[in-house]
Order: C-alpha cells, then sequence, then structure tokens
C-alpha cells in the first residue's frame, strides 16, 4: 500500500512510527497511508527552513515572483493529474477539484505582483535634514495548518503570499487527503524554490502542537472548526505567535419577494450542495420574507433538488460526490435526525443513500427543511453536508438581524432587486463577507478573504494585502546625513521631536 511521507528538506528517515488511512471515498476502501509525524520531525523541518530562509528572504523580489510564475505554469500543465487526485482522497468530482486548484491559482497570479505590494513608504524632509522611510520584512519561518475540504486551494492561500514575501513556510494539510499539498510542494521545488523554503509535515493532534509550541515559528495560518480555531489561536497567541485562525460557518440567503425565484433557485442548487456542502462559504440557510415568498420558493426547490445527480467523483454528469469518510457522512446524517426531532420539518431526506456499485462509499443524498427555527440546534450549529434548512421570516429587520446574531459571521448573500435594499443589507449586516445575488461571495484574490465572529480569530484576514501585512513586519527608519563638516554645530543638532 502506498504511503504518503513527509516533503523535508534533506530527505532523512523520519521517526515516525504512527500512520493514519486515507479513503476513497467513492468506495469506502483505503488506499494509502499517511505518516503522523513527531516533534522531531518537525524539528527537523524547522532547521531545514532557519537553514534557507535568510538567502530566499535575500533574493530580490523579482526572483521570487518568477519562481511563483513558473509555479503558476507547472500547475496549470499538472491540473488534469491534480485535480483527478484530489478527487480521489477528498470526493468532490472533477469539476470541483478543477475550481479548488484554480482558485488557488488565483492567489498565486496576485502573488506574481508581490515586488509592487513590497513596497514602503517614504517622506523627504520629516525634519531638519532627516528623511523616513518603511519597509516590509518577513516574519521568518511561518507555518499552515489546512483542513480536508480544500487541499490545493486554502494551503495555496497560505504558502503563495508567505513565500513570495520571503518568508520559509512549513506546511501540515489534512491527513485525510494529504498527496495535492504533497505534490504542490514538489511542483514549488521544480519552479525553483531553493530547497527549505517549503515543506510538508504530517500529522494530527501532536502535529498540530507541536507548530503551535514551537520558538523558531513566528506565524501560523490555520482554517477548520470554531473550536479548533480558538484552541490554535489562543495557543499560538500565548507562545508568541502571530495568528489567524478561521473557523466555522452558517451562511444564510436571504431572499427578498422581488427576487429572480428562478435564478435563485439555480444559485441555491451549487451553494448548498456543491461538493456534497463541505465548504465553509456553502450556503446552508435559505431566509425568504414572507409566507408566499417562502411557498414559492419550496415549490421550485423540491422539482431542482430531486434533478440533483449524485455520483462518484469521475461522473461528468454527477453534481456532488461523497463526502470524506464515514465519520463525517455519519456526522452529517446525525444533524438530519437533530433536525427531525427539534420539530422541522424534513420535505427532502437524503439519509440512506446508496449508489449502485459503490454501496460502501460516503455518499449522501441532498436534503431539505422547511419550517426551521432559530431556537433549534440544527440551525446554531455548521452541519458541512448537502442539507438546506428553509427559515422563514416576516419582514427585513427580521432576516438582517438572523445572520447578524448568529454565532458565525463568514458569509451572507441576499437576493434582490431592489437596490436600496441591498445597500442597506450590506451595510447594516454584522458579517465579514456580503454577496448582492452572489450565492457564495468568495473575494477575488487581490481583495481578502475572512469572517466575523466564531468565524475568525485575529485581526488580519487572508490573501490580498491582508495576507501581506499578517506574513510581513513593517520597519521603519529615520535617517539623517551629517553635512561632513568638523566640530558639532548646535544649531544643527538632533531634536527629538515633541507630540505637539
Amino acid at each position: 500500500m502506498r504511503t504518503i511521507e513527509h516533503v523535508v528538506a534533506g530527505g532523512a528517515a523520519g521517526t515516525a512510527t504512527r500512520h493514519g488511512d486515507v479513503y476513497d471515498p467513492n468506495s469506502g476502501q483505503v488506499q494509502a497511508r499517511v505518516t503522523l509525524g513527531t516533534t522531531a520531525d518537525l524539528d527537523r523541518a524547522v532547521a531545514a527552513a532557519q537553514a534557507a530562509q535568510p538567502a530566499w528572504a535575500a533574493t530580490n523580489p523579482q526572483r521570487r515572483a518568477r519562481v511563483m510564475f513558473r509555479f503558476k505554469e507547472l500547475v496549470e500543465a499538472n491540473m488534469e493529474e491534480l485535480a483527478r487526485t484530489l478527487s480521489s482522497e477528498h470526493g468532490k468530482v472533477i469539476a470541483d477539484s478543477k475550481g479548488d486548484i484554480q482558485r488557488g491559482l488565483e492567489v498565486i497570479e496576485f502573488c506574481c505582483g508581490v515586488p509592487h505590494v513590497l513596497k514602503g513608504e517614504y517622506t523627504q524632509g520629516a525634519g531638519p535634514g532627516i528623511d523616513v522611510y518603511s519597509m516590509r520584512q518577513p516574519i521568518g519561518i511561518g507555518a499552515g495548518i489546512t483542513p480536508f475540504n480544500f487541499p490545493a486551494m486554502i494551503p495555496m492561500w497560505m504558502f503563495g503570499v508567505a513565500i513570495a514575501c520571503g518568508n520559509a513556510f512549513i506546511l501540515k494539510p489534512s491527513e485525510r487527503d494529504p498527496s495535492v499539498p504533497v505534490r504542490l510542494a514538489e511542483l514549488m521545488r521544480e519552479a525553483g524554490l531553493p530547497e527549505g523554503v517549503l515543506q510538508v509535515v504530517h500529522g494530527d493532534k501532536e502535529m498540530v502542537d507541536a507548530i503551535l509550541d514551537h520558538p523558531a515559528i513566528g506565524a501560523i495560518s490555520f482554517v477548520g472548526s470554531s473550536d479548533i480555531a480558538h484552541y490554535v489561536y489562543r495557543r499560538g497567541v500565548d507562545a508568541g505567535k502571530r495568528v489567524q485562525a478561521m473557523g466555522g460557518a452558517k451562511n444564510h440567503g436571504i431572499v427578498m419577494p422581488d427576487a429572480d425565484l428562478d435564478q435563485v433557485v439555480a444559485d441555491l442548487s451549487g451553494a448548498a450542495f456543491g461538493s456534497a456542502g463541505e465548504r465553509c462559504m456553502a450556503l446552508p440557510v435559505v431566509v425568504p420574507v414572507g409566507e408566499q415568498t417562502a411557498d414559492r420558493l419550496r415549490e421550485k426547490l423540491i422539482p431542482a433538488i430531486a434533478a440533483l445527480r449524485v455520483g462518484v467523483s469521475t461522473d461528468k454528469d454527477a453534481h456532488y460526490g461523497p463526502v470524506v469518510n464515514a465519520a463525517h457522512k455519519q456526522r452529517v446524517e446525525n444533524w438530519i435526525q437533530t433536525g427531525v426531532d427539534e420539530g422541522a420539518e424534513l420535505v427532502v431526506d437524503g439519509r440512506n443513500f446508496t449508489l449502485q456499485g459503490h454501496e460502501q462509499g460516503f455518499f449522501i443524498g441532498p436534503s431539505l427543511f422547511d419550517r426551521v427555527t432559530p431556537d433549534m440546534q440544527a440551525y446554531k450549529e455548521e452541519i458541512f453536508g448537502p442539507v438546506l434548512q428553509i427559515v422563514r421570516a416576516p419582514d427585513f429587520e427580521t432576516v438582517l438581524r438572523m445572520p447578524s446574531e448568529h454565532q458565525y459571521g463568514n458569509g451572507v448573500a441576499i437576493f434582490t432587486r431592489n437596490g436600496h435594499a441591498a445597500r442597506e443589507f450590506a451595510a447594516r449586516v454584522n458579517v465579514g463577507m456580503v454577496g448582492i445575488n452572489v450565492p457564495i461571495p468568495v473575494p477575488v484574490a487581490y481583495h481578502t478573504f475572512g469572517g466575523w465572529k466564531r468565524s475568525a480569530f485575529g485581526d488580519t484576514n487572508q490573501h490580498g494585502m491582508e495576507g501581506v501585512k499578517f506574513w510581513t513586519r513593517v520597519k521603519t527608519v529615520t535617517q539623517r546625513w551629517p553635512d561632513g563638516a568638523a566640530g558639532v554645530d548646535a544649531a544643527n543638532a538632533f531634536v527629538i521631536p515633541t507630540m505637539g
């Protein structure tokens, strides 16, 4: 059976004796095993990063950008291989896997412009003969801890910006689908990145804690569940590190009475059920305003859901594939039962779905709830599966309040033809990312990604200029050059400026 190992500079033998199973979600069978590393494995990676980072930071940004350009070309040339590998371990259909890779590449494209975004500021004549300038310098060694649901996109969001800014980077991907992150590191090395600048270590909580505690790692980026994100943030900050930790979500789709319901249903089909709902920016809650809007929406949703095709990840006609493993399948089905027990109306039940010839695969059919209420646990918590909930609301103020008061604040969308309503909603809603007639409002790479409340811990977001700020520190220099005359002229002596 294939074993997935660390990608650590030098290639020295690791010390790990534990391994984790990597499943094919389509068949339910173990297809590989992954090494679960130890603190000693991390120490080895950190030592290599410390040796490589100073020279990489001293490499001029144009040359660092050329590595990014070459890496982008290599990923595009290997797109089919990467997408198939990703689908074989995660379960998402090939088209979704390609989208996963492409959204990561868009951040790499942003990184190709790193010479421009690293420019500092300059003030001439801040005092008599005194100039002041600032520069952005790398943190040193950064680390990323990434989830199973986007094994290409999220690692590239992290290591692309960090490395372009001159840092060395250690990636700890999910042990559920680790092959694509390994392959990306190999392609980065092929693109010309010096050995030791990007390394991959595998592991579970033992490795995560080792990363959080290691004194040589200066900054950590994390994406995962909110409870773990909070843990990562607290422990990392306590260890003196800069930390950004992105957590869970319960994104709402607000449907105003004037919305184009056919377009809304088409958008919901992809946003709620695409990638089997395993996305922090999925749209699992739809909130129609008024009973008439709710009834019309429900009537259109039922046949649209019935038309969804669940299939293996290589099925070109499938809308989505299996979830990642048996434990997650059971978790989603438990949440469906919780919704039933709490009194929500289960309109479409996706449990007990089986695919002929793949009966042991981790498949779940699409589910639809109606008359979900905000006091239900099934509404309050993230299900992370192909489950859509209808929560009926009487008016605009109610739909504004619901996502604003929810514990998560990642994304929200409003569907309307009314520009005033959309503008008012976007300005007042207490959520980090807003879509107006856009169901999944993930910002483009040169803007920034990040939620509010329990969806994100830390005060700097991912990619765009926020990402550059996270992976660099500002150094400000105040300089004066003497005129060369002998002795000291009291009139030209430096006087500390006051704050007055």
